[in-house]
């Protein structure tokens, strides 16, 4: 049994001999390769579809066909291109130069495969949200709200900035602090909150 494990095992002639006749384990695993011993089968076999193209020849029964075959004729030919948009659209929201988007690549493929569903090749377009199954699930999964900070985009957020800068450099003014003081005294020797609550319940009284 062992000589005929031994006639099995692939043969290395790139791989020098010792005087003995055996390898040391140090120059065996220094050694590299041959990489058509590393896969067994031709390297055709492992290309990708091309984007975005059905296969030739007559589509198979979905329900009988092999996996291999439902992938190449019903999967591939909508997905693929789905991720070349998915990563088109990730590119224009500048997902690639920040580690915080508001951009969702999941929400993105779904609506773009929903869209592209060839059995709604006649309908008009839906926006993720109005999808019917998005919103049963929304329905029972409710989403916490996006902070501000990622819906602004970066001139927004600046002048945000800027606006709250100029503000703060405006109250720190000694004449601006001084009127300041003036009006909160105001407030709490005349009860000006008090007044102004009285005079609008007046008003919804009428």
């Amino acid at each position: 049994l062992l000589l005929e494990h031994e006639e099995e095992q692939p043969q290395y002639s790139n791989i020098p001999q010792s005087k003995q006749g055996s390898v040391p384990l140090e120059a065996a695993m220094l050694q590299p390769l041959p990489m058509e011993h590393l896969f067994s089968a031709p390297a055709v076999q492992y290309l990708l579809p091309i984007l975005g193209e059905t296969p030739s020849g007559e589509p198979p029964d979905p329900k009988k066909c092999s996996p291999r075959e439902y992938l190449e004729f019903y999967i591939f030919p909508v997905l693929l291109p789905g991720l070349a948009a998915l990563l088109q659209e990730a590119e224009k929201e500048k997902c690639f130069e920040g580690k915080r988007t508001k951009f969702i690549p999941s929400d993105f493929l779904t609506e773009w495969l929903y869209n592209k569903n060839p059995k709604r090749k006649d309908e008009s377009f839906t926006e993720l949200f109005s999808i019917p199954f998005v919103k049963d699930w929304l329905k029972d999964h409710p989403r916490p709200p996006i902070p501000l900070s990622l819906l602004l985009s970066e001139e927004e957020a600046s002048i945000l900035i800027q606006s709250f800068w100029r503000g703060y450099r405006v109250r720190c003014d000694s004449e601006i602090q001084e009127l300041r003081q003036w009006q909160k005294k105001l407030r709490e020797e005349k009860h000006i909150t008090e007044v102004v609550k009285k005079f609008w319940t007046k008003q919804e009284a009428k």
